[in-house]
């Protein structure tokens, strides 16, 4: 951002980025309701600064970093244990693009499990260099520490992600929830509003992807109605689908003359769905193909 930026700029600006900040929030808070709060935070600090931007992307989630830590911070009386301040401890080896594409894969759900398990500045540590490949030299300053400690708190928060085993889910309750999917997907195959609001949550979310807006799918949808409404709308993803299963949540994949053509991914809580992901990410149909 060079000289002075419009507010129309610094919207669009904003736009363009706010699906990233939306999973750098999401993944550190666990929480998609904090996480929002914390992006809309990173809005009013753009539109009110005055300092000159070269790199959009680096400052949008370096703030959204700093919001995340001051509200983790605030939510947890956790104090580190001096004894255990990095060091002392050796490093793991720098992760590669290898590591942080299977990162990002697992880390909705490996992460959120080991929440109470990393400090804050352990999460922020492991989230902005593993997950989005932030420079530990531009993490080290949100910590007040030096990139070699800030190096060694994503390390440590390493370990402990790979030692934290995943939140056991019977087989009864898988089944269920692919039963609740099922029905959601006979209810949108037959345009049946009523079926659809049988197994939908009241306060259930439905989220598309960047690639997913491209084809006319909102960014965010919310309420059992207006979810409803939607899936009957878009009920040409449910023709031909199959089931999939993505770090432990149950989906359909929608397919058009056998080719994948979008993913749906379900959250089911207490019988009903709570929450469907929506992507049409060439990345992740690729992989499910």
């Amino acid at each position: 951002m060079h000289e002075k930026t419009s507010e129309e700029n610094r919207a669009a600006l904003f736009q363009e980025h706010r699906p990233l900040l939306l999973s750098v929030a999401h993944r550190m808070l666990g929480s998609t309701a904090e996480a929002e709060d914390a992006v809309q935070e990173t809005w009013l600090r753009l539109a009110r600064t005055t300092e000159r931007i070269d790199n959009p992307a680096g400052w949008l989630t370096t703030v959204t970093g700093r919001i995340c830590l001051d509200l983790l911070r605030s939510r947890t009386a956790r104090r580190e244990d001096p004894a255990d301040r990095p060091g002392t401890e050796p490093a793991d080896p720098d992760p590669g693009p290898e590591h942080r594409a299977l990162t990002a894969d697992a880390v909705s759900t490996a992460l959120l499990v080991v929440l109470d398990a990393l400090t804050p500045a352990e999460r922020l540590a492991f989230v902005l260099h593993d997950v989005f490949a932030v420079p530990f030299d531009d993490i080290a300053p949100l910590l007040e520490r030096t990139p070699a400690a800030t190096r060694q708190l994503a390390s440590r928060a390493r370990r402990r992600l790979r030692g934290t085993p995943a939140p056991a889910t019977t087989a009864t309750a898988t089944g269920h929830h692919d039963t609740v999917v099922q029905a959601f997907l006979t209810a949108a195959r037959g345009g049946d509003l009523t079926g659809l609001l049988t197994v939908l949550d009241p306060q259930v979310t439905a989220r598309g992807d960047v690639f997913a807006r491209l084809h006319g799918v909102p960014a965010l949808a919310r309420g059992a109605g207006t979810v409803a409404a939607q899936a009957v709308t878009f009920s040409r993803l449910a023709h031909g689908a199959r089931p999939v299963r993505v770090d432990g949540r149950p989906g359909f994949l929608s397919l058009s003359d056998h080719r994948p053509t979008a993913v749906l991914l379900f959250t089911v809580t207490d019988g009903r769905i709570t929450a469907i992901d929506i992507h049409y990410d060439p990345d992740l149909l690729t992989a499910l193909s």
